[in-house]
């Protein structure tokens, strides 16, 4: 079982969640190893990691959270990847109890109680516009679409590797996947604290990609969930118009007809995807 954690320039915690995570394993039974992915930090995140007993993997440069986790689950040794972050917000000592669920669940994700990242207003509504937009196109009750704690099997990770981003929004990828796929997921309520040093979040960058991520990742795995959805709102907005127009002016507008005829467009490319996705998955 591999512990992997992306980190950049996180000196300030990365020890104490090394530690943390040893107390927690060592008393476990688990065989562990705690693999740090350096994401081209310039402070001495990589050489505290390696202090602390864990085996270090570093990118040259800086290239996203997502590149990060994608290059632990490659260098991983165990078919188990517990993945956890660098900065002191999650609490490793509930990863003996996540792994408890394992295997039952495919995946098992540590869901937040509470919030406490930076631009908290701004987190909690924009995370729960996602989350419920999320929730709606898969069908699935999502508690945390983006947690950073969180256990999974790897062979089934790796089957799906080319969808994960390498920003922010890669692991709302790893949850969508599992949820759209059939596999079997598990959240458990757990606690979270304020991270400790500076956040690498950015509110309208990373919210946009975010929304990004679980709208290609359902499209991918459910398009007549989008494209119908889209096509019945075009549909009923051309419907009302129609109405509304011939009423108010006595015939039909263009528009009316453009919104109409694109609502049945929209809807016929969702069947046509939809068929492709059905006939992909039997082969």
């Amino acid at each position: 079982m591999s512990v992997v954690i992306p980190a950049y320039n996180e000196e300030k915690a990365i020890g104490e969640d090394i530690d943390s995570i040893k107390r927690a394993m060592d008393g476990s039974g688990y065989d562990y190893e705690i693999l740090v992915i350096d994401d081209g930090s310039s402070d001495r995140t990589a050489d505290i990691a390696r202090e602390k007993g864990a085996r270090v993997v570093r990118h040259s440069e800086n290239k996203g959270s997502g590149a990060s986790r994608k290059t632990g689950m490659k260098e991983a040794k165990g078919n188990l990847i517990v993945m956890t972050d660098a900065d002191g917000s999650y609490p490793n000592h509930e990863i003996p109890n996540l792994l408890g669920f394992i295997p039952e669940y495919d995946q098992v994700i540590g869901a937040r109680k509470e919030e406490k990242g930076t631009y908290k207003f701004f987190r909690i509504l924009a995370k729960l516009l996602i989350r419920k937009i999320a929730e709606f196109l898969s069908g699935k009750e999502i508690p945390d679409l983006n947690s950073g704690l969180r256990v999974f099997k790897k062979e089934i990770m790796l089957d799906y590797f080319y969808l994960i981003p390498d920003g922010f929004s890669c692991v709302s990828s790893m949850t969508l996947i599992f949820l759209t796929n059939g596999y079997r997921v598990k959240f458990v309520p757990i606690d979270y604290n304020k991270r400790i040093g500076e956040s690498k979040f950015h509110p309208v960058k990373d919210t946009y990609q975010y929304l990004l991520t679980v709208i290609r990742i359902i499209t991918y795995f459910n398009p007549l969930k989008v494209f119908i959805t889209l096509a019945l709102f075009l549909f009923s907005l051309g419907i009302i118009k129609s109405i509304y127009d011939v009423f108010s002016q006595g015939t039909l507008q263009e528009s009316d007809i453009i919104l109409i005829l694109s609502a049945i467009v929209i809807g016929s490319i969702g069947m046509l995807a939809d068929l492709i996705v059905t006939h992909g998955r039997r082969k």
